[in-house]
């Protein structure tokens, strides 16, 4: 069935959608006309970061603020007049209302994808945070692109594929990213939680494996490595990884003073590292 005016939403849409290069590739919603640019941090990862307008121009971007736990990353580029997406209120979303998706999949520059809503709010082990869920077809590439409704109006920002459902994050979450002002707490690990069995003496311990880290990331910096398992810190153990992320909360220089394990159970290690905004080369050792 033919939907009028389709065509042209998606072609403002395409304009307001951007190509992200950041070692792989992703997507990217053009936020303000100066130059805010909004997509997954996940997809915003490592120290180099590119974005090629619809235009066909490519800038160098910067993080401004990356928020790993709700996977938003808000970048700045040095552009103005850029093509600027509307913004929707993602609590008027309605199941089965229709659903647009713009993104790069597999190297398919400005692609489109349609379905509908299929539900809205929270979801069984995906955290406390509420989610738009649509059954449109994504795939490698959408991340970071914008999940729009009938009339164009940015309502999410294509995160991931659950259950052959795709999942958003509702636009009023980023909105309330965007107003919190800037934030730096930025790691550059990814990380899984697990059980360390008898660590150190404290019987079992909860801990956090370390499964990659990001070249030039504060993390590299301090010679954390892949497989080094993050306790806590000298003032209290990790018990979930929203520990972790409490620990990195702020803005400017800081340090963060971690206890981690490596390649075995019995000699806990510390390590100084440097957050914020100026992260000096070798700026701490791992003990």
């Amino acid at each position: 069935m033919a939907i009028p005016g389709l065509g042209e939403v998606a072609e403002q849409l395409r304009r307001s959608t951007v190509l992200i290069h950041a070692g792989g590739s992703g997507s990217g919603i053009i936020w303000s006309t100066e130059g805010i640019i909004v997509t997954n941090a996940h997809v915003a990862r490592g120290s180099r970061l590119g974005v090629q307008l619809w235009d066909g121009r490519e800038l160098k971007a910067r993080i401004m603020s990356r928020n790993p736990r709700r996977d938003i990353a808000v970048l700045r580029v040095n552009a103005t007049d850029l093509p600027a997406a509307a913004v929707g209120d993602s609590s008027q979303v309605r199941p089965g209302e229709l659903a647009i998706a713009i993104g790069n999949p597999l190297g398919f520059i400005g692609a489109l994808a349609t379905g509908t809503i299929h539900t809205t709010g929270r979801l069984r082990g995906l955290g406390p945070y509420p989610w738009i869920q649509a059954n449109l077809r994504l795939a490698p590439g959408n991340s970071g692109g914008p999940l729009a409704n009938a009339h164009g109006r940015i309502i999410g920002i294509n995160t991931m594929v659950a259950g052959r459902l795709a999942l958003a994050i509702p636009s009023n979450a980023v909105q309330d990213t965007l107003s919190s002002g800037p934030s730096d707490s930025w790691l550059g690990v990814t990380v899984h939680p697990a059980r360390v069995p008898q660590a150190v003496g404290r019987g079992s311990a909860f801990g956090l494996v370390v499964l990659e880290i990001e070249p030039a990331s504060p993390a590299a910096n301090a010679s954390l490595l892949p497989g080094d398992i993050l306790l806590g810190t000298e003032e209290k153990p990790f018990a979930s990884i929203d520990d972790l992320s409490r620990v990195l909360r702020g803005n400017g220089p800081r340090l963060a003073r971690l206890e981690f394990l490596r390649g075995d159970y019995l000699h806990v290690r510390r390590v100084s590292v440097q957050l914020g905004n100026k992260i000096p080369s070798g700026s701490g050792i791992a003990a």
